[in-house]
């Protein structure tokens, strides 16, 4: 009886001690965002199960997966974001700013959603989205790479640099990698005439490299 009694207290001190550390002893809950996710991808045999049922490679089945992940994600940061100004109609351009540095891109289905919920006509964030040079409609990489073509630049061998970046990145100007990883642009002109050619990782700026000092560039990209 006394041994039941004293386990009795001890669960009533553990009881007290969960009360004066903030509440219920529930189980914590994490918040996973970004590349954290990519630890929650379906194990290779639920893909190969699905693939063998589907009758498609197991690469294309994990593709598919991987595109609802993304979509689902951005549809959630698309809610958040409007919440975050109430639906203010005026703010449309702050939305879609916030939106583009989530997704590097703004799809069209987010444009729509971002239209209903704000009751605008999708052509207004259409016309936004085209005019500034902030926006993207199309995919952009995670790692912005441009090479100036402008007049300085140009003379100094900016058509050669951005041939040995080309062949770094397997990638044309206005072209994305197939894994997102790069986005490839030139820019007329980038306001370090003294340093020419030039080319600009991440905002990073780097002065005529030499081809194995784009290699080292690239091959520092995560």
């Amino acid at each position: 009886m006394a041994r039941g009694r004293a386990k009795t207290l001890s669960g009533e001190r553990s009881s007290a001690k969960e009360k004066s550390r903030g509440g219920k002893a529930t189980p914590t809950t994490k918040t996973i965002r970004g590349s954290e996710r990519n630890d929650s991808r379906l194990p290779e045999s639920v893909l190969t199960r699905i693939s063998d049922r589907l009758g498609m490679p197991v690469s294309q089945v994990s593709h598919i997966v991987e595109t609802i992940g993304q979509a689902a994600e951005e549809a959630g940061d698309t809610d958040r974001i409007v919440e975050k100004y109430e639906g203010d109609k005026a703010a449309l351009i702050q939305i879609l700013l916030e939106i583009q540095r989530e997704n590097r891109w703004l799809p069209r289905d987010v444009l729509m959603s971002v239209c209903k919920k704000l009751g605008v006509p999708i052509g207004r964030a259409y016309r936004i989205a085209t005019f500034y040079k902030a926006f993207s409609l199309t995919p952009q990489g995670r790692h912005q790479v441009s090479v100036c073509m402008g007049t300085a630049c140009h003379v100094r061998g900016a058509p050669r640099l951005l041939d040995r970046v080309i062949g770094a990145l397997n990638i044309n100007p206005g072209e994305t990698s197939p894994d997102q990883k790069f986005t490839l642009e030139t820019v007329n002109c980038l306001g370090c005439c003294a340093l020419g050619p030039v080319i600009v990782v991440d905002g990073d700026y780097h002065g005529n490299p030499t081809p194995k000092e784009i290699e080292r560039i690239v091959n520092s990209c995560n």
